[in-house]
């Protein structure tokens, strides 16, 4: 019985000794679990972490994204509306400078023509002088009362009584007034780039006879009598001359005195620029269209 007893306690004791064992590495086993199990909350922790932190950077860049796509737009749209004003403005420009070129074309035109003019007046008015000059040197003889010479309207006239080249009512120039008419022909020959305009003028006394119908006929007949003369024995050229007659209608004075209607009969020679050349003179170049 005491045996049996014995062999109870070993057992009990072995028994004792194998649970508090097993019960130690369960401890120690449950501590590294529960230390692992920390470590792992920590971790799970800290990834919630970085993943909080990664949304907020996601959220940011993409607010950041949509920013910039917006600025992008804005300055697409502002690159496109700048390009189309350069666009507008070039050819504005373009237009603008066609149209100021043209201008001082014009201008440069204008200022030739007046710079031009002013060299031809110049010289016209030197060689008006040159003519008085000549025409009052070659007829110094001759009465003054009778030939008058003056620059009118920019030409030189020779006035010449009707009683020097004419007898009353009649066309037939004197032997006298035929010496007069040769020292004029003589410098109009001088002077081929210059025209001749002989006009007949009478007084306000009405004639009627049967060589002449009235004072227009009358003025007429003694202009063509010194064109035909400076034609026929002084040479000068028939295609520089012109006849005309003005009658009574241009008088130099009044025609309610003796002395006033004997100025007014009276024929006058005017030297002038041919008149071609003349009118082209007078006028200006074409502007130059601004539509062209």
């Amino acid at each position: 019985m005491k045996k049996s007893i014995n062999v109870v306690v070993v057992i009990l004791a072995l028994t004792s000794c194998v649970g508090q064992k097993k019960y130690n590495e369960l401890q120690s086993n449950y501590g590294a679990c529960e230390s692992e199990l920390q470590v792992m909350e920590r971790a799970k922790t800290d990834a919630d972490n970085s993943i909080l932190v990664l949304e907020t950077n996601l959220g940011n860049a993409e607010s950041k994204v949509n920013s910039l796509e917006q600025q992008l737009d804005y300055f697409r749209s502002t690159n496109t509306d700048l390009l189309a004003r350069l666009s507008d403005l070039a050819v504005v420009s373009k237009t603008g400078a066609e149209s100021i070129k043209k201008s001082l074309e014009a201008l440069n035109e204008q200022n030739k023509y007046i710079k031009d003019l002013t060299s031809t007046m110049q010289r016209k008015d030197s060689l008006n002088l040159v003519l008085v000059m000549n025409l009052k040197r070659s007829l110094a003889d001759f009465d003054d009362e009778d030939i008058n010479i003056e620059v009118k309207k920019g030409v030189v006239y020779v006035s010449i009584s009707d009683k020097m080249l004419f007898q009353s009512g009649s066309y037939q120039i004197s032997n006298r007034a035929k010496e007069v008419i040769g020292k004029i022909a003589s410098i109009v020959n001088d002077h081929n780039q210059l025209d001749i305009l002989v006009e007949g003028h009478t007084d306000h006394v009405p004639i009627a006879n049967e060589c002449m119908v009235d004072n227009w006929d009358l003025s007429v007949k003694r202009a063509t009598s010194i064109v035909r003369l400076m034609q026929t024995e002084f040479g000068v050229a028939p295609e520089r001359m012109t006849a005309g007659g003005r009658s009574e209608y241009l008088p130099k004075a009044t025609n309610e005195t003796v002395a006033g209607r004997a100025l007014n009969r009276r024929t006058e020679i005017v030297i002038l620029p041919k008149l071609d050349e003349f009118f082209e003179l007078l006028t200006p170049p074409d502007p130059i269209s601004s539509n062209e």
